[in-house]
């Protein structure tokens, strides 16, 4: 458990770390999911977990059809011939029709399955601490909202608190019209919208996030990709590796 020294700080334990940002006593905290409260991509996978089980679709035939042609599109998205914010949207448009009575206990048995051991316990626990002390803690993600909802089951963060990517609902039923998706500057923007009062600290992994980290009136990248790690550097925003993760545990 380490912070990387940024601006002559360096953090030898989560404890310190804790301290830091609790000493701030931050009224109001935002964070992105993937990468940043746990390890991996939870919409990424559930997309293919989705495309290969019966949870969510549960006719053969119209899941062949559909992986078809998602796989094919995810492969276009990979070569960067779509962008970021349209992929996410389609991965959640992707559902309209199908009823949220099935969606949600498919997202919590793929969350549980898959993910639950790879959430970070520093992060959960300075998460549960923040809340303790009062402050709004926020979650922000271009995830589908099925999902991130069944990851903050384990923070105690309320759905009210949530924002992800996600699509109108009718009667119970997903829609294809898109509310939200908060990837790039839209996850400041998501924030603008619900938010009363600056966001006093906020904490990511990816260049997606980097907007988010900006508003905040402290930065923290967690378990960065190099990209916004080299951004953090130039920012002077603290670096914070969580146990297992980082350059030395390879």
């Amino acid at each position: 458990m380490k912070i990387k020294p940024v601006g002559g700080k360096q953090f030898r334990a989560s404890e310190e770390f804790f301290d830091s940002v609790l000493c701030l006593q931050p009224r109001v905290a935002a964070f992105d999911c993937d990468g940043t409260l746990w390890s991996g991509d939870a919409g990424e996978r559930f997309f293919d977990w989705e495309l290969r089980e019966d949870a969510v679709f549960p006719y053969r035939t119209e899941r062949e059809s559909l992986s078809r042609f998602w796989r094919n599109r995810y492969a276009a998205y990979k070569r960067g011939e779509v962008d970021e914010s349209t992929m996410c949207g389609e991965m959640v448009t992707l559902h309209h029709g199908i009823p949220e009575s099935r969606l949600t206990p498919a997202a919590v048995n793929f969350f549980d399955e898959f993910f639950l051991t790879q959430i970070f316990p520093e992060m959960r626990a300075l998460v549960r601490r923040l809340q303790a002390n009062g402050c709004e803690v926020w979650v922000v993600s271009s995830s589908n909202e099925w999902v991130i909802r069944a990851g903050m089951r384990h923070f105690g963060i309320p759905e009210t608190r949530i924002l992800a990517a996600s699509v109108q609902i009718e009667h119970g039923i997903a829609t294809d019209r898109l509310i939200r998706i908060p990837s790039g500057p839209d996850k400041a923007n998501a924030l603008r919208e619900v938010v009363k009062g600056p966001i006093d600290v906020a904490f990511g992994n990816a260049r997606w996030d980097t907007e988010m980290l900006a508003m905040a009136k402290q930065a923290v990248a967690v378990n960065p990709n190099p990209d916004l790690e080299l951004t953090a550097r130039k920012r002077n925003w603290p670096i914070y590796f969580p146990d297992g993760t980082g350059p030395s545990s390879a």
